[in-house]
């Protein structure tokens, strides 16, 4: 044994000297990631699973963050010749699943693409297991179990979202930057973890909430700083140059303008962020003043438990608390500040939670345990049986969410049905072009790509409107820009077919009178999918 920078002992989570081989892939606290790495996939694959889910229509964004590598694998580049309004990490680790596509159908590539996101998600399960196993069982099982089961970790998970990416590759980073307690005094695991986190921040902005954690728990060592800053540098910097470089303009605009300057009509109320957030008012139903006590009761328990364990052990909270806690503090005020707040947010925040609550009260059953910060799982003692005994009813309470929330699953349906895709395929050539304001719908039936000349090669109707209307969608006044109408006049005077969520499209088409009397006066509807969508097809030139 040697002594951890913190003082403790650097035995593992079973109280004894680090073990190898076999053994150490049967010691507790490796079954405990384990079985909630299997329950959390599970509900994920089973989500999945539903009639409609896997090669449907579920979801607006996976249509922009998955038909911008279709685009990609054809040679047409993000922001210069067709506009989202993320970084183009997405786009690169959806391209393998695009490629497939070009063998298969775009369906089955978008089906790809949301299995390795399922799998993207389930693996943020065992790296927070990883950062947590040597604070013992308790600490595993609590920061495994909130991430297997998090609501907003579900929904992110189903279909080609950012978070789960965003989260695997933040976790990547931090697995690589800290060493058990404290981060890691080897400059080639700094500058490497910099690098997952900056491709983190190639995948989506988030990232630089733990990104600016580190840094500043690094300060105090200028060199270990400027290299972990150096890998962010050449995470970020790689991935996104070469397309910023091809259109600085266009760039600025979709990813820096878009999401600084978005107008937003309306804010998501605080308490339905809460309720998201927390997570628990989700699982158990609870209305708004049930959520907020729940989530002042997390509060209170992680500040509690970390003042208790101080207390008793004498000693300071490590880099990995501060890390976990500062992290998942940050991400909260960021979530009530940001205008836009939507159902998949909480995923990026839910290691963070997990992780606080986890290594809280691991802390504690530590301190009370041995007098320092680990609470070992071998050791015969009362304080051990109580870990254990919290272990198991902390594993009953998750399983039992668990198999509330697969009973809730098995109601859910695709927002375009099975028959209206196989209608449109009779209906629309392949190789016709049809203009949609939801990208994902052309992608499920198969007619995403088109061979008809000027055709649009737009993919995020929303973000089009942001990035050419400065920050403003349809809702909030982006017809009045010049360059918002002639992108979308263009894109009638071509289409072949439009396809059109009855719903949203409002929201997401910058109607003016003018293209309205375009769309009047060329297209007739002639398919209708109850009240969800409906397909038009052009009747003159013009």
């Amino acid at each position: 044994m040697t002594p951890a920078a913190d003082g403790s002992s650097r035995r593992d989570a079973a109280g004894s000297p680090g073990p190898s081989g076999l053994r150490g892939w049967l010691s507790p606290v490796a079954l405990i990631i384990t079985g909630f790495t299997v329950i959390g996939l599970g509900l994920r694959l089973f989500l999945l699973s539903r009639p409609g889910y896997l090669l449907g229509v579920t979801q607006y964004d996976d249509g922009p963050y998955f038909g911008s590598a279709l685009r990609l694998v054809h040679g047409v580049l993000p922001y210069r010749d067709f506009i989202i309004v993320q970084p183009p990490g997405i786009t690169l680790l959806m391209s393998p699943a695009a490629l497939l596509a070009q063998v298969t159908s775009t369906a089955w590539g978008m089906a790809a693409g949301r299995i390795l996101t399922v799998a993207a998600s389930a693996a943020g399960i065992v790296l927070v297991g990883l950062l947590a196993r040597h604070r013992g069982p308790l600490a595993v099982a609590l920061s495994c179990g909130v991430l297997a089961i998090f609501p907003g970790s579900l929904v992110a998970a189903h279909t080609v979202l950012l978070e789960p990416w965003v989260t695997l590759f933040c976790l990547i980073g931090a697995v690589a930057v800290l060493d058990r307690d404290q981060f890691t005094r080897s400059g080639r695991r700094l500058l490497w973890g910099g690098v997952a986190f900056g491709f983190a921040g190639a995948v989506e902005v988030w990232a630089i909430i733990p990104v600016v954690v580190v840094a500043v728990l690094l300060s105090r060592e200028v060199r270990r700083a400027a290299l972990f800053v150096a890998g962010v540098a050449i995470g970020f910097c790689v991935p996104v140059i070469p397309f910023a470089a091809a259109a600085p303009r266009r760039f600025y605009n979709s990813f820096f303008a878009a999401q600084v300057f978005r107008v937003v009509p309306t804010r998501t109320p605080v308490q339905k962020r809460l309720r998201l957030m927390s997570g628990i008012g989700q699982l158990l139903h609870l209305g708004a003043t049930g959520t907020l006590i729940a989530a002042l009761i997390i509060v209170i328990f992680v500040v509690a438990a970390f003042i208790a364990a101080w207390r008793i052990s004498g000693r300071p909270l490590t880099g990995l608390d501060w890390f976990a806690v500062a992290t998942c503090t940050l991400v909260v005020v960021a979530f009530l500040w940001y205008a836009q707040f939507f159902l998949h947010f909480p995923a990026f925040l839910a290691p963070f939670l997990g992780l606080s609550i986890g290594l809280a009260a691991g802390r504690l059953a530590g301190a009370l345990q041995t007098g320092g910060i680990v609470a070992p799982a071998t050791q015969r003692s009362p304080g051990s049986w109580a870990q254990w005994a919290v272990v198991g009813l902390a594993a009953c309470g998750i399983v039992i969410l668990a198999v509330q929330q697969g009973q809730k699953d098995l109601t859910v349906t695709p927002r375009v049905t099975p028959a209206t895709l196989r209608a449109v395929q009779r209906i629309v050539h392949p190789g016709a072009c049809v203009l949609t304001d939801q990208a994902s719908f052309l992608i499920a039936a198969d007619r995403f790509y088109s061979d008809a000349p000027g055709c649009s090669q737009l993919v995020d109707a929303i973000g089009t409107d942001y990035a050419l209307g400065h920050g403003r969608d349809a809702s909030s006044g982006a017809a009045r820009f010049p360059a918002v109408n002639a992108t979308w006049q263009d894109a009638f005077r071509h289409a072949q077919y439009v396809w059109l969520s009855l719903r949203f499209n409002t929201r997401r088409i910058a109607w003016t009178p003018a293209l309205r009397s375009y769309f009047g006066n060329h297209f007739t509807r002639v398919y209708k999918d109850g009240k969800s969508d409906a397909l038009y097809a052009r009747t003159s030139r013009g």
